[in-house]
């Protein structure tokens, strides 16, 4: 149902996907046609979790409300928050239900840091930036979206992001199942799935989709390359063949491992590509490499967001070949 939905441009329906377990729908804020699909989980005492609870535009709660209406369940039994990752899509709604219901929120503690230093992180950018060979005409909109002017959580939430800091192969505090964190970090550092073997279910996020190849190194700079640590998590989901995959976008689907090599191959795919822009220019920018790789639309048609993203992870493409010292600072 959640694939006929999309493909007729429709918010899917409320489903139960296993017992006390269901997904909803909520929408992403005014104008952009997408929606994150919302976790459901009963526990056995009654308390209610919501895993990746989406938008929240003013407090409005009203699509979590009205979606746990539909699975015969309140707000008000809601106990524990759990999110995937830090952008607003995912956890936008948390400190909301927190102040609704007092319930706690749970999120990996990498995450967490990045939301702290998302202000001095993105400052730090500025520098990248200008070393990048922009055209002129394209600079103050990469600034304002990636530079000094970003903010990664988007304002969504305040201190403290998180009550219950997480680390790979924490168990959820959920009564009665045995839900395990996987850190996947790529995404953003703190990126983590959760792995349900009772149910055979595994919880993505935005570490692997359906149809969407995710971004990489959108939360806040790290000490490690983000698309090594993606290629890696990657790997992680090698064992977790047989279950069924419930990610933050688009629909559920069977096969993360082949998924999983998709999404691999089309990085080494990206990795061939900055190796022969390099292995051609001579001391290139960071710029003139992006426009021989074949991002979706070419580099010229990108601005703001999209560019400073497509930029960044062909530096990071160029780090791990071990050949960022030919890209010329402009």
């Amino acid at each position: 149902m959640q694939a006929g939905a999309l493909r007729d441009g429709a918010l899917p329906p409320v489903e139960e996907v296993r017992p006390g377990v269901w997904t909803l729908a909520v929408p992403f804020r005014s104008g952009v046609p997408d929606a994150t699909l919302v976790y459901v989980i009963e526990g056995t005492d009654g308390t209610v979790t919501l895993l990746d609870p989406g938008w929240s535009a003013a407090d409005d709660l009203t699509a979590l409300r009205e979606g746990l209406a539909a699975t015969g369940r309140s707000l008000d039994e809601v106990g524990l928050v759990v999110v995937t990752h830090l952008h607003a899509d995912h956890l936008g709604a948390a400190a909301a239900v927190r102040r609704a219901t007092g319930a706690r929120v749970a999120m990996h503690r990498a995450d967490v840091d990045a939301l702290r230093h998302e202000g001095a992180d993105a400052a730090a950018n500025d520098a990248d930036i200008a070393s990048w060979g922009l055209p002129g005409h394209l600079r103050a909109g990469v600034v304002a979206a990636w530079g000094s002017g970003r903010r990664i959580g988007l304002g969504r939430t305040t201190e403290p992001y998180a009550d219950l800091l997480l680390d790979d192969g924490d168990a959820l505090p959920i009564a009665g199942r045995d839900i395990r964190t996987l850190h996947t970090p790529g995404h953003t550092a703190g990126h983590s799935c959760f792995v349900d073997e009772g149910d055979g279910l595994l919880f993505t996020g935005d570490h692997v989709l359906p149809r969407i190849n995710s971004g990489i190194g959108l939360g806040g700079r790290t000490s490690t390359n983000p698309l090594g640590d993606y290629l890696a998590s990657l790997r992680r989901l090698d064992r977790y063949a047989d279950l069924e995959v419930c990610p933050g976008h688009e629909y559920r689907f069977r096969d993360v491992v082949t998924r999983a090599r998709t999404l691999a191959r089309h990085r080494e795919e990206r990795s061939r590509h900055v190796a022969a822009a390099l292995d051609t220019l001579h001391e290139p920018t960071l710029f003139e490499v992006a426009t021989r790789v074949p991002f979706s639309g070419g580099i010229e048609s990108m601005t703001g967001f999209l560019l400073a993203s497509a930029l960044t992870q062909t530096a990071y493409h160029a780090a791990l070949l071990g050949r960022a010292g030919e890209v010329r600072p402009a």
